[in-house]
């Protein structure tokens, strides 16, 4: 009978013994899948802050031509109401030299006439 309670003993413990070493064997392979799916959300994690860098600097890069771009608008706009300017002045000068040249010719016109008109007057 001692036998028989010992071999009962010996199973169980062997049993036991092949339990502990199968819930062993089942947690490391848990731990290391878990170890590899944490690894693969950092890499993830890593390719995203990536992405959210590189779409930062396409916005910086968007803001600065567009910057560019309106200083660009507003240097020919400055040179074209400068260059507005300068053909109004010029157009200003011209149109007075006109007035001017007309003035004198009247004025030779009068003179002319008044010379006329003494001649005729004397003779």
């Amino acid at each position: 009978m001692k036998k028989v309670i010992l071999g009962s003993l010996t199973i169980l413990a062997l049993s036991m013994s092949f339990s502990c070493r199968d819930t062993v064997d089942k947690a490391k392979s848990a731990t290391e899948e878990a170890g590899a799916a944490l690894e693969e959300a950092g890499e993830d994690l890593k390719e995203a802050g990536k992405d959210l860098e590189e779409a930062g600097e396409g916005a910086i890069d968007a803001a600065k031509e567009a910057s560019e771009n309106a200083m660009e608008a507003a240097e020919g706009a400055a040179e074209s109401v400068k260059e507005a300017g300068e053909n109004t002045i010029d157009a200003a000068k011209k149109a007075g030299d006109d007035v001017k040249k007309a003035a004198n010719d009247a004025a030779d016109a009068a003179a002319k006439k008044a010379n006329e008109i003494e001649k005729a007057v004397k003779n």
